[in-house]
């Protein structure tokens, strides 16, 4: 090899490293107890504030009541109550839950739910999938979405490809942004000259609706190196719009769409040494999104057609002042969907749908290459006398690994008022990713990755009531896996399981005092080695008081966070400890448009990790503002 040759395939394997971040991390309404309308939601969009309805166990609106999967409905109000741009300040307040950041905020975040792989959770924001298809896992990073006009976090925990296809072998995470008829807006400043401002239009009428948001994020941040001495900074700017349109009585436009332009400095490579950890290196990422359809709904039936786009380009550079990236990634997606809800009976229901998604990607040194998978599938639901059953089956064809057959079934019985018994059986499978196939160690013979998850629970109440306490065993068995083996390229060679219990509970303790805490008990281990998952605490807990207090409308609150002992690697070499993270908040209504509102976190300054050799915060404190009209 020339030294020219040898000084390009150092740059590779170096930024190849990068981009393999995203698979080391990885690897009609109800009203509702406790929902505060601040802002009138938009008439025909009941999806938006009801904490007790969700798409994501059938892809169409249904009460939580009526599944036998575990899922988690987080509202507005509990979005602003956390406080803060980072989203996974949000997350973590739900059972199941854990996640590992390289770095500062902006830094690459992955999520692990019941310790499956990051990649392997579907990610959506209005509909739209929000992976990166030119990332070797093709997972999609959480450092890069803000808080900032999501209204409404839906988490299924469990395997659910039946309705939502490739990646969901760990779970659902869907996001929907505001739709409102008013306008709302923040600006908060704290630690690390840290400076969020967001904003949210929307205005509505006979037939229509639209609202934009927008805002920018930018901080110091903190040495991504944990000893290092210099600090690395993010800034974003994000945009996103939402909107519908009456064409006759029962059809509609729908439009959404999501536009963000991230950077990012990150500490010099290769880890844990970092050569240059005192000159940042640059990654920046510019990510859109959007989705355009039509609904159709009846008293009988509903149908929704549309089409989705979805973007991420990311460039590379080795300093701050360089102009031209050193390498740069290109993934695209175009996906055409068509779903719907009948009722056959009074008791019998029937959810179908199709979808064809076509995907692309490149880098600096692969050409581009592009697959094909298509799929349609059948859930057949019975409702009456408390008793709630589904079962479906789906076909998926890829034009690489040909078809893959997916089952699953779940149920819910209301065995008293407010308590019932819920179970689930789902399989879940991952399609090999663009770059597995195509990029540096590419195989074209790759088989999808599989799962089988089972899980029964007990659960009274719905998080969003008065009394909320709900518990889950759970198992998942992972065949498959798509791991790189070295020299040669990626191979399907992992077995992986992971097993537990989770709870989950909210209590109103007197009007004004409410309570909530999640604990889980996971153990995701590799059924090859018997060591366990890296970066997956076994033991996880969360737990929060709010205070209304007779003051003013003065409202305290204070969430503790809680992770046990993990590892860093496979091997289990590298152990990062357990901690123990505590945040204060407080907000104070001025007149009736206007809210301050503050919080330190990490109270006691605790010195902790997520990922071995990157720096966490420490003590920081930040007050803001909030205005609506």
């Amino acid at each position: 090899m020339n030294g020219s040759s040898f000084m390009m395939e150092g740059i590779r394997v170096k930024y190849l490293f990068l981009l393999a971040t995203s698979l080391t991390f990885a690897t009609p309404g109800l009203a509702q107890d406790g929902e505060v309308e601040d802002l009138k939601p938009i008439t025909g969009t009941p999806l938006v504030r009801n904490e007790a309805i969700t798409v994501v166990a059938s892809g169409t609106a249904q009460p939580v009541s009526q599944t036998g999967q575990s899922i988690s409905v987080i509202g507005a109000n509990e979005i602003i109550a956390v406080q803060g741009p980072d989203l996974t300040r949000v997350l973590e307040r739900l059972p199941g839950v854990s996640l590992a950041r390289s770095g500062p905020l902006g830094s690459q975040t992955s999520l692990f739910v019941r310790g499956a792989n990051s990649q392997q959770v579907v990610v959506t924001l209005d509909g739209v999938r929000l992976a990166d298809v030119a990332a070797p896992s093709g997972g999609f990073d959480l450092g890069t979405l803000m808080t900032g006009g999501i209204d409404k976090i839906e988490l299924l925990r469990g395997s659910n490809s039946v309705v939502w296809g490739s990646d969901a072998i760990g779970g659902v995470l869907a996001l929907t942004s505001a739709q409102i008829d008013g306008v709302r807006a923040g600006l908060e400043y704290g630690a690390n000259d840290t400076l969020t401002a967001d904003a949210t239009l929307g205005t509505s009428g006979n037939g229509y609706g639209v609202t934009v948001s927008g805002g920018h994020v930018r901080s110091d941040g903190i040495s991504a190196y944990a000893p290092g001495t210099e600090a690395d900074g993010f800034r974003q700017w994000h945009g996103s719009l939402r909107g519908y349109a009456s064409l006759t009585g029962n059809l509609s436009l729908v439009a959404a769409a999501r536009y963000a332009d991230s950077r990012v400095d990150f500490d010099g490579f290769p880890p844990p040494t970092f050569s240059f950890a005192d000159t940042p290196e640059v990654q920046t990422t510019r990510q859109g999104s959007g989705r355009i359809g039509l609904d159709y709904a009846t008293s009988a039936i509903a149908l929704k057609l549309g089409l989705a786009y979805s973007d991420t380009r990311r460039d590379y550079f080795d300093d701050a002042v360089s102009t031209a990236p050193n390498f740069a990634t290109s993934g695209r997606s175009w996906r055409a969907d068509f779903s719907g809800k009948a009722d056959l009976t009074d008791s019998v229901t029937l959810n179908f749908g199709a979808d064809s998604e076509w995907t692309k990607f490149s880098t600096s040194f692969d050409p581009e290459n592009d697959a094909r998978l298509s799929s349609a599938h059948l859930l057949l639901g019975y409702h009456a006398d408390g008793l709630h059953l589904s079962a479906g089956v789906r076909v998926d064809d890829h034009d690489r690994f040909g078809t893959h057959w997916t089952l699953g079934a779940n149920g819910s019985y209301e065995l008293a008022d407010n308590l019932r018994l819920r179970a689930s059986y789902g399989e879940g499978f991952k399609a090999p990713t663009l770059y597995q196939l195509y990029g540096f160690g590419g195989n074209v013979a790759l088989r999808p990755e599989t799962s089988k998850a089972y899980e029964a629970g007990l659960e009274y109440g719905n998080r969003s009531g008065s009394r909320h306490l709900a518990v889950t065993l759970f198992r998942r068995d992972s065949r498959n896996l798509i791991d790189y083996v070295f020299p040669a390229g990626y191979f399907n060679t992992g077995r992986t399981r992971a097993e537990g219990v989770e709870v989950e509970g909210g209590f109103a303790l007197t009007d004004q005092l409410r309570a909530r805490l999640a604990y889980s008990r996971i153990k995701a281990t590799d059924r090859v080695t018997g060591r366990d998952l890296p970066r997956r605490p076994r033991d996880l807990a969360n737990a929060g008081l709010d205070w209304e207090t007779p003051v003013a409308g003065l409202k305290l609150g204070a969430d503790l966070r809680l992770a046990g002992d993990s590892f860093d690697d496979r091997g289990n070499f590298t152990r990062l400890d357990g901690f123990g993270l505590l945040t204060l908040r407080a907000s104070l209504p001025l007149g009736e448009r206007f809210e301050l509102y503050g919080r330190v976190e990490n109270v006691t300054d605790t010195d902790y990790q997520t990922v071995a050799g990157y720096g966490t915060y420490g003590r920081s404190a930040f007050v803001g503002v909030r205005a609506k009209w």
